[in-house]
């Protein structure tokens, strides 16, 4: 039979530096989870993160993989530079947090009361979890949009920190939860609805980049992002005045840590990563305003 398309298989899905960097994330991941699994052992919910962190980037690659190896992708209603930018700069945040939490929480130097097989184990995993990190960190170092280049809108600058801002806003509503006590004054619901509200909208940008859909929009897409960034930045200086104010002047909250709050159950420890990732999040979606002032979208890639 005489074929007229060109090859059915895509060879350069796995030669090309990118596709490396996918066969090393793939091997890294099961690699890691396989460890923990098998000897190594997890518990509690920061074990179970991890291991839903490491299979779920596992399966999303190993469908990256197959869908440009077979040039599948083609066929899917997505804006496919945009869905695998956006995926790399997550599964790289995914996976650093993971490497710290693991290691923090599950290794020790000590053989007791675990035993040294299971010790080594867990050395081993952490290991292969740090090298899973640098994997996806070196595609996003590949794949970012280079000076002058027509390239998708996530692997621009402003779209990984647009993937950043979310995953921080995931980590101060982690906060917000863990007895954070902001119902206690209009001002902190306030701040409430702003990280909430940014986030919101962050994801929808994503959601439309990725899903390619934004050519449809009745309204300038690029120029509605640039505006919404600003007035992101403008909700989250009043945030980082707000919150801090409100937490820890000894007119409404508490200057310092007090002494007789439960390690792992203490408000003000909610409250200062709280504050903290605040000005975090100010300082990214300052920076995305500025990289936003020079790039380009590009809907069709």
């Amino acid at each position: 039979m005489e074929s007229t398309g060109g090859p059915y298989l895509n060879t350069a899905a796995v030669t090309s530096p990118v596709g490396i960097a996918r066969l090393l994330q793939m091997t890294f991941g099961c690699t890691t989870f396989s460890l923990v699994a098998h000897r190594a052992g997890f518990s509690a919910a920061y074990g179970t993160f991890c291991m839903f962190v490491w299979t779920f980037c596992f399966a999303i690659t190993v469908f990256i993989i197959a869908c440009e190896f077979t040039h599948l992708h083609s066929c899917l209603s997505l804006s496919w530079g945009n869905f695998t930018a956006a995926f790399a700069m997550l599964a790289t945040l995914m996976s650093v947090t993971a490497a710290v939490i693991y290691p923090l929480y599950f290794v020790q130097v000590g053989c007791y009361p675990i035993g040294c097989e299971v010790r080594d184990f867990r050395i081993a995993a952490s290991v292969f979890a740090g090298l899973l990190f640098v994997a996806y960190a070196a595609e996003v170092f590949l794949t970012r949009a280079k000076p002058g280049q027509v390239t998708s809108y996530m692997a621009t600058i402003s779209g990984l920190l647009k993937i950043v801002q979310a995953f921080v806003a995931c980590i101060i509503f982690g906060a917000l939860v863990n007895d954070s006590q902001y119902g206690k004054y209009v001002a902190t619901q306030w701040c409430v609805a702003v990280y909430s509200f940014c986030f919101v909208v962050t994801v929808v940008v994503v959601a439309f980049s990725v899903t390619g859909k934004t050519a449809l929009l009745w309204f300038p897409f690029e120029r509605s992002v640039v505006i919404y960034t600003f007035g992101a930045v403008l909700l989250y200086m009043s945030a980082a005045v707000i919150w801090p104010v409100f937490c820890f002047d000894s007119k409404y909250g508490s200057p310092q840590r007090p002494s007789l709050c439960a390690k792992g159950k203490c408000p003000w420890d909610s409250q200062l990563v709280i504050a903290i990732f605040t000005y975090v999040n100010l300082l990214l979606y300052v920076l995305d305003l500025a990289y936003s002032q020079r790039i380009r979208f590009v809907s069709h890639l």
